[in-house]
């Protein structure tokens, strides 16, 4: 490939549904939430080593912690948090005047993925460079999901496909369908170069905020953009779009039952906590101070700080609810 490869970790978000474990001011990205010590953001970082720079966005709330947990990275501050669409936007415009119009691949730092990550990425990152079009990287399910977003892969083109259609979160039935017909989950990984994407965020709701920072006006840019997904604001609406299958492992680590799935058990619980269990199986116990379960199966059980949540694990998805009322009263 005849230019740098660049590695984006978006790190902007705040993971309402580990809540207690991720508050206002402690994202997710921040905790040991993966199969191991280290912050899911100094791990995504790790697995970045396949880039010759690499560079973490972030809200300027999080700036300082973005440094102490990914000291190597260089640190993009976007003017304020407006979803996947904007700050993929700024962070394309402020990497091209840095490095130029490199090969960038995005990733975000809130994901479990094992295996061989670098050959899909670089992969990826050729595709892009080739086609000059947009890449995501599509996962190959293991279940028919209803909270990711899928991708129905079109012509095949030998290491890649063209992209037939975006498909949101699906009901359980429809899930099912996408998992027979062979779409890809997908993961919220993307590989472009800096102007591919911006010329495809010109034709799009995002076409302001590319004006102003054109303009060196970026916090104007911001104003006059509407938070939005990067899948909705440009990769649905484009006509060069490609998946790339991915060669790895990958679970998003976006709700408590997700943890089930990464985190070794004790045989009959998933635990993250100093924890006593008595007759209790199929629970998710976490926290940083000791919780006792006794006669219970199939609960999320986190206690942080001086909050507590229990749910039924198959209702795990709600805690956004709780994260809503409690920023209502300004208590999240």
């Amino acid at each position: 490939m005849d230019r740098p490869l660049v590695a984006l970790v978006m790190a902007g978000g705040t993971g309402t549904r580990l809540y207690p474990a991720s508050r206002s001011d402690r994202p997710k990205q921040f905790l040991p939430l993966g199969d191991g010590d280290a912050s899911l953001l100094a791990d995504t970082v790790s697995r970045a080593g396949f880039a010759d720079e690499t560079f973490v966005c972030t809200a300027p709330e999080h700036e300082a912690s973005v440094r102490e947990h990914a000291p190597t990275a260089g640190v993009l501050v976007e003017p304020e948090p407006k979803d996947t669409g904007p700050a993929l936007v700024y962070a394309a415009h402020r990497i091209r005047e840095q490095v130029g119009d490199c090969a960038l691949v995005c990733l975000p730092s809130d994901h479990h993925v094992a295996g061989e990550f670098a050959p899909t990425a670089r992969r990826a990152a050729e595709v892009a460079v080739d086609t000059a079009g947009l890449v995501t990287v599509g996962v190959e399910p293991t279940r028919p999901a209803t909270g990711y977003g899928y991708v129905e892969p079109g012509a095949d083109r030998g290491d890649h496909f063209e992209v037939a259609q975006f498909r949101e979160k699906p009901d359980a039935e429809t899930a099912e369908r996408l998992v027979e017909r062979g779409c890809y989950w997908n993961a919220g990984l993307f590989a472009w170069t800096p102007s591919a994407f911006l010329r495809e965020a010109r034709d799009s709701p995002l076409a302001p905020l590319v004006e102003r920072l054109d303009a060196g006006e970026p916090d104007a840019g911001f104003a006059a953009a509407d938070p939005v997904s990067v899948d909705y604001a440009v990769l649905e609406r484009a006509d060069d779009v490609y998946v790339v299958p991915a060669g790895f492992e990958w679970d998003d680590l976006g709700s408590w039952d997700a943890l089930e799935r990464v985190r070794h058990s004790d045989g009959e619980n998933v635990v993250l906590s100093d924890a006593l269990t008595i007759d209790a199986e199929g629970n998710v116990v976490a926290g940083d101070h000791h919780v006792s379960l006794v006669g219970v199966s199939d609960f999320v059980v986190a206690a942080y700080d001086d909050r507590v949540l229990v749910v039924p694990k198959e209702e795990a998805q709600r805690v956004r609810e709780v994260v809503a009322r409690l920023r209502e009263d300004d208590r999240f």
